[in-house]
């Protein structure tokens, strides 16, 4: 800003210095001023580089995006502002109407509901198939088969989608895949890596991880298809805030530390709800008993993720006994929080399903999903005892 006499409503400069902060500045301004309509021009057509208009981009949200780029092996990511955001951006930024997108048929709930309500809507046919049987997804294409989304472990049953299956079949019929590496993040799979066109995530959960903020991340391999995201996010509004993503960007410092103890007290957490009377099942991608275990050793290795997701008998009745004696654990729908999280998907993630499609997809009046976080492994599991034994009890 050029110096001026007298008092002004706008602040001076900041002082120069020869040092630099450790720790990225927050930006929370709405507009960014220029010295010249020529200096604007150049921005705008790509021969500088600056920012104009919060809308359209922020130091913190690239910041953050260029982070989470490093870890996924993308470039030129956008952060918007929540997870279904940045899914609404892949979908309405690359399809139109008249093409077709096929769902894993175990996405999250709000994915379903733009699946099966809003994309129709808006001309773009939908369908659902079995993300863990590429013969299935490819019986489901059409000629008009713009798209495949798919989560790497779904979201609540915790199947195991065959990517490195999925991501042939896309590039042998010149199809899109968006792959939702939310659940695993780029610590356990990194898609890109197999062949996935796309990369979705919601922000707001492990890579934050301290439920604080709510953000998203898209990134395409082709900048064309980047591009046409990004473009679809500033027209509509899917701004990130600065605070936001500042918060998220300390978040990542201590990402891999939280995932892999997460990661621990979630085999733990597994293996003890398996002993315990009144659990009918677990579901966790290493244990032997889940059935895609072989593929999840393929696809991720050693690594199961934080998520934890069983049954009790004795259906709703049970459920409420279970979520009044977990003391200490958070009955909310959400995860990847330094605290362990319960989420019960038939009265929240997947409520807008009839009570027959949930039960066809594996989720009962007594399914909790189970975000582990970061306890003591000894109290963590005793907590556990004591809620399915009063979930026993009240069955």
């Amino acid at each position: 800003m050029k110096n001026s006499k007298g008092s002004l409503i706008r602040p001076v400069p900041l002082p120069d210095s020869i040092s630099r902060p450790v720790v990225t500045p927050l930006s929370p301004s709405v507009v960014y001023a220029s010295d010249t309509p020529d200096d604007l021009d150049a921005q705008y057509e790509g021969r500088t580089s600056g920012y104009t208009y919060a809308r359209e981009g922020h130091p913190n949200a690239d910041v953050l995006a260029r982070r989470i780029d490093l870890l996924e092996g993308g470039t030129g990511g956008i952060v918007t502002s929540s997870g279904m955001s940045a899914v609404t951006a892949v979908m309405m930024g690359l399809l139109k109407a008249g093409d077709h997108v096929l769902g894993g048929d175990q996405l999250y709930g709000r994915s379903l509901r733009l699946m099966k309500q809003d994309l129709p809507r808006l001309g773009i046919a939908t369908s659902l198939a079995d993300p863990t049987d590429v013969a299935a997804m490819e019986a489901a294409l059409r000629p008009e088969t713009r798209m495949i989304l798919v989560e790497v472990v779904s979201n609540p049953t915790l199947r195991v989608a065959d990517i490195e299956g999925l991501a042939s079949l896309c590039k042998a019929r010149g199809i899109l895949l968006a792959v939702d590496n939310t659940f695993t993040t780029p610590r356990a799979y990194r898609p890109f890596d197999a062949g996935a066109d796309i990369v979705i995530h919601s922000v707001t959960k492990l890579l934050a991880g301290h439920s604080d903020v709510t953000l998203g991340y898209a990134c395409a391999a082709d900048p064309v298809l980047q591009k046409a995201i990004y473009d679809f996010a500033v027209t509509t509004g899917l701004t990130a805030s600065p605070f936001d993503c500042w918060l998220a960007e300390r978040g990542l410092a201590t990402f891999n530390l939280r995932f892999d103890r997460a990661e621990a007290n979630a085999v733990a957490l597994a293996d003890h709800l398996a002993t315990l009377p009144g659990v009918k099942r677990v579901l966790y991608p290493m244990r032997a008993d889940h059935p895609d275990q072989a593929r999840a050793k393929a696809l991720l290795g050693a690594r199961g993720c934080n998520m934890v997701s069983f049954e009790l008998e004795g259906g709703r009745k049970a459920a409420n006994a279970f979520t009044r004696a977990a003391d200490g654990l958070a009955f909310a729908p959400t995860l990847g929080d330094v605290g362990t999280t319960l989420s019960h998907p038939a009265s929240s993630s997947h409520r807008a399903l009839a009570p027959a499609e949930r039960e066809a997809l594996g989720m009962s009046e007594g399914f909790f999903r189970v975000s582990v976080g970061l306890e003591e492994e000894a109290p963590l599991l005793e907590v556990f005892t004591r809620a399915v034994a009063a979930a026993r009890g009240a069955a």
